[in-house]
């Protein structure tokens, strides 16, 4: 930041006294590879200790990354660590893609090869019932404090377009493709699925998306408002370094407490309980606070005039 200043006093307007010009764009360095250790089998699980970065990816490419339910189980885990890690402050949700032998997908949704015939859900032998797993997972990842970069190559369709407009936010290579399937598959989200997308980009255009299933590129899913920016596929990974860095020079306190506010409205209770919890966090650090637990503590009346904010 301190790069971007000017010291004259009559230099005009530009938006380039943000500084974002100038962070590095080279492609974040992976050092860490936690899959192993988790023993995951259907996604891939790195993190970065220079970046502070995670970076959870589908790991099934020779069927568009569709999810199963343990695919959604081994996401949930590697989002729980990451969230939990006090040296990860951006986490990352993408694919793994191999192009030259499998058309790129960031995801496609549930694989319907185990989608129950009369079951009502999904099944595999990580359950022991059918279920909606990834209902579960798009919560989670409204709950989790630290911002969740989804990051696009291919198709995200169905259930994997979902997950993307259930990130905070979303970076598309420009080979990117988005829409949803589930009424043209005997299928639909009333939940996030639809009221995120009306909050997106208005009713008109959710009514369209679902009444219509067509798909978008990846520039028409940024016109409508689903996509933040647009990348050439092969400048995306180093924008996504670049937009990871600018977050983490930001206070994490101050982004989870946004992430909350910015959901309360939309989630309801549960989420004006989520962002009280994040003030309630940074209220008991005040000398306020400290004084009531003391008071207590010493068993006498607090004194909450000499303390009060």
């Amino acid at each position: 930041m301190a790069a971007a200043r000017n010291p004259s006093l009559t230099a005009p307007p530009t938006v380039e006294r943000d500084g974002f010009n100038l962070i590095s764009r080279e492609p974040i360095d992976w050092d860490i590879d936690c899959s192993n250790s988790f023993k995951f089998q259907d996604i891939n699980y790195l993190k970065s200790t220079k970046d502070q970065a995670a970076r959870i990816a589908f790991d099934r490419p020779e069927i568009l990354n569709a999810f199963r339910p343990r695919t959604i189980r081994e996401i949930q885990l590697a989002l729980e660590d990451a969230e939990e890690d006090v040296n990860i402050q951006v986490i990352i949700l993408t694919s793994n893609t191999l192009p030259h032998q499998y058309t790129p997908a960031f995801c496609a949704g549930g694989d319907q090869n185990v989608r129950e015939r009369k079951g009502g859900g999904y099944l595999d032998e990580t359950e022991k019932q059918p279920k909606l797993r990834v209902l579960d997972l798009q919560i989670q990842m409204r709950r989790c404090p630290k911002p969740i970069v989804c990051v696009v190559r291919g198709y995200a369709v169905g259930g994997g377009h979902i997950l993307h407009m259930v990130s905070d936010l979303t970076l598309a290579s420009d080979n990117a493709i988005f829409g949803q399937t589930g009424p043209r598959m005997g299928s639909f989200d009333a939940g996030y699925g639809s009221v995120h997308a009306t909050n997106l980009m208005g009713q008109k255009r959710a009514r369209e998306l679902w009444f219509l299933c067509r798909f978008y590129s990846a520039q028409q899913a940024a016109n409508m408002g689903m996509v933040n920016a647009v990348y050439a596929d092969a400048e995306l990974d180093g924008r996504t370094a670049q937009w990871v860095r600018r977050m983490t020079m930001n206070s994490p306190t101050a982004l989870a407490c946004c992430k909350a506010a910015l959901n309360a409205a939309q989630d309801g209770a549960a989420g004006i309980s989520q962002m009280g919890g994040a003030l309630t966090h940074l209220f008991y650090q005040t000398a306020e606070a400290q004084e009531g637990r003391q008071a207590f503590l010493e068993k006498r009346a607090p004194n909450f005039t000499q303390s009060r904010l």
